[in-house]
């Protein structure tokens, strides 16, 4: 009897732990779908009118739609435990700092010496001069419009500056028309405007069959001739110091053309050797005659072997200008002859001059010019010891940069590139000839394979990454930039951006499949106004930073370059995105985590984020730091 009473208890008492454990998994299963459930309301709702405290944008005609929902952040529950009640937000900075440019403060600039304009180079903050705030918008700013429409209309709310409108009224430049501004096309030395002056270079050199890609604009203006080159599948680098021409790049940005600030100066500029196909001066008002032809020489490092320069404006036509120019005959007769002299050191060819154009053309290899500096050393030709690449922060020198050897008169040095566009998917010379360490021909194509992979995944993350709402793009860590080849497709340019401490210096390769891009540290400030980009691509490259400067400031970097409703795309680890994202939260961002393209067994993660809407007020009260 004992024993059969011992049984039944044994039983009930099972039956009881079989209940308990059933009953406790249910309850954790309640317990994450809820937990799930409440991260999924804090994720990203995708380019729609966003966040709490944000102002209703009157302008953004875009839809609201949701990026893919892909559960990564339920498997991660240790990565964010703050509640919106916990995040301490990033202050806005005083409105008066709605147009703050880190590297190019126009009151710091003063300190420097005015010889070879080195007071408008680059000098950027020192550490207590540091702003840990967000730039804010002007009050009535708004999206701007979409490509194409941007190229002839801007908002004047987003950049409230009427002076080249009085300025430059006679040449076209920019006009207000209510609440907008129009850009008719017209420059300087283009009155009838930049698409009739292009036309006008094309009847004097082959610019329209691939052979021509890549250009560099010096003092672009408004960037007009940038703008009209893109219809015919030429990319521009545009560039203007900022100076007492207000905003002139930042228009150029608005309106969705490559620009950046920056300057011929006592430096070189921050390109590779041979980058450019063609570089255009129009009344940019660079003294090229001066310094012995040390900015010729600049050119002539980053021209290509049979590369362009076209000169138009002063001294060009004196004859017929000179008056008009309020100069003498015998003053600009002089500074021409001075032009065609270091033009004809630097072993250049003239093409053509005709009309209000001249037109110069570098030699696709030095075997001749080589022959010719036994006579004539003056430019000597560089130490071939010297990095011809390397050009941040490096001081111009007065010799010409060697082209790489070649044996025979009719090769071009360093190696022929294809026409546009069979050139962006090429391999490029560098790799070709092995100069790029470690990087041969199949790794090349294989990187082209992964970039295919990645952009069908991002468009499902990302659904407007294909819908044409992003125009103005950057990638902060562009390696081969594949990112941006795979982006040609879309009604978009993408500024490759090589950061000076990767291992691999490849801003040559990219500009060899007919991209553009520039150098940077991201410890410093970039070159370009505060809302510029519509979206910015980064992969690895906080990891690359993590032990050289502070995350936050680059973080905050990003946020003053990208537009309200901005997107960004973050590659890197899972602890380190964790540890973007609680920055990215301060800033008012809102974020998600997903998944590699391989699956959730890959490492390496993605963050997308979107900067929310708002603008700022006017206050007396000032809190930068």
């Amino acid at each position: 009897m004992a024993k059969e009473n011992t049984g039944q208890h044994q039983q009930t008492e099972a039956r009881r732990k079989k209940l308990t454990l059933v009953l406790g998994v249910s309850g954790l299963c309640i317990l994450f779908y809820v937990l799930g459930a409440w991260q999924n309301n804090n994720v990203p709702a995708s380019y729609s009118k966003m966040g709490c405290e944000t102002k209703s944008n009157p302008s953004s005609s875009t839809s609201s739609s949701s990026s893919e929902s892909l559960d990564f952040k339920s498997h991660n529950q240790d990565e964010f435990k703050e509640t919106n009640q916990t995040i301490k937000y990033f202050e806005p900075c005083d409105l008066s700092l709605s147009e703050y440019t880190p590297c190019e403060d126009r009151q710091r600039g003063r300190k420097f010496d005015r010889n070879m304009m080195k007071y408008r180079e680059r000098h950027c903050p020192s550490k207590d001069e540091l702003l840990y705030c967000l730039i804010p918008p002007p009050p009535n700013y708004k999206i701007p419009f979409k490509w194409p429409q941007s190229r002839d209309y801007a908002w004047y709310g987003n950049i409230p500056h009427k002076e080249l409108s009085v300025e430059k009224a006679v040449q076209n430049w920019i006009q207000v028309e209510g609440d907008r501004f129009r850009f008719p096309g017209g420059g300087t030395m283009f009155p009838r405007g930049a698409d009739a002056y292009i036309d006008d270079i094309a009847r004097l050199i082959p610019l329209t069959n691939g052979g021509i890609r890549t250009a560099i604009d010096t003092g672009c203006g408004v960037a007009s001739f940038g703008a009209y080159l893109l219809k015919r599948d030429i990319m521009a680098v545009s560039f203007a110091p900022r100076d007492t021409h207000e905003a002139q790049v930042q228009f150029a940005l608005e309106r969705g053309v490559p620009a950046i600030i920056g300057i011929m100066g006592s430096r070189r500029l921050p390109y590779p050797a041979r980058a450019f196909d063609l570089a255009h001066c129009s009344r940019c008002l660079i003294p090229w005659f001066k310094n012995d032809g040390l900015y010729l020489m600049e050119v002539d490092r980053v021209l290509r072997p049979g590369g362009y320069w076209i000169l138009s404006g002063p001294p060009i036509n004196w004859k017929q200008y000179w008056r008009g120019w309020e100069r003498t005959e015998e003053d600009l007769k002089q500074e021409q002859d001075s032009i065609e002299d270091v033009a004809k050191s630097l072993c250049w060819k003239k093409v053509i001059e005709k009309g209000d154009l001249s037109i110069w053309q570098k030699p696709i290899n030095h075997i001749e010019c080589k022959k010719l500096k036994q006579n004539n050393k003056s430019p000597p030709i560089c130490s071939s010891s010297d990095n011809a690449d390397s050009a941040w922060y490096k001081d111009l020198e007065p010799c010409v940069t060697p082209l790489p050897n070649t044996n025979n008169p009719e090769e071009s040095a360093g190696g022929a590139l294809e026409d546009w566009p069979d050139r962006a998917f090429a391999v490029p010379p560098r790799i070709i000839r092995g100069t790029i360490q470690d990087i041969n021909t199949e790794m090349f194509r294989e990187d082209n394979e992964v970039w295919k992979e990645r952009i069908a995944h991002y468009k499902k993350i990302v659904p407007e990454l294909s819908r044409g709402r992003f125009r103005n793009i950057m990638d902060m860590n562009a390696y081969l930039g594949g990112f941006a080849a795979s982006m040609l497709k879309y009604p978009s340019w993408v500024m490759n951006v090589v950061p000076v401490h990767a291992e691999k210096q490849t801003l040559g390769v990219i500009y060899e499949r007919g991209l553009i891009g520039t150098y940077q540290d991201w410890c410093e400030g970039f070159s370009t106004y505060p809302r510029t980009y519509d979206m910015i691509h980064a992969g690895g490259l906080f990891t690359l930073y993590d032990n050289r400067c502070d995350l936050t400031l680059i973080l905050l970097e990003m946020d003053r370059i990208l537009r309200p409703e901005g997107t960004v795309v973050l590659r890197d680890n899972v602890e380190m995105l964790t540890k973007v994202e609680k920055i990215a939260k301060r800033m008012k961002w809102n974020t998600q985590i997903v998944d590699h393209e391989k699956g959730p067994y890959n490492p390496e993660k993605i963050l997308v984020a979107v900067k929310t809407y708002w603008t700022g007020q006017p206050s007396n009260n000032s809190n930068n730091k």
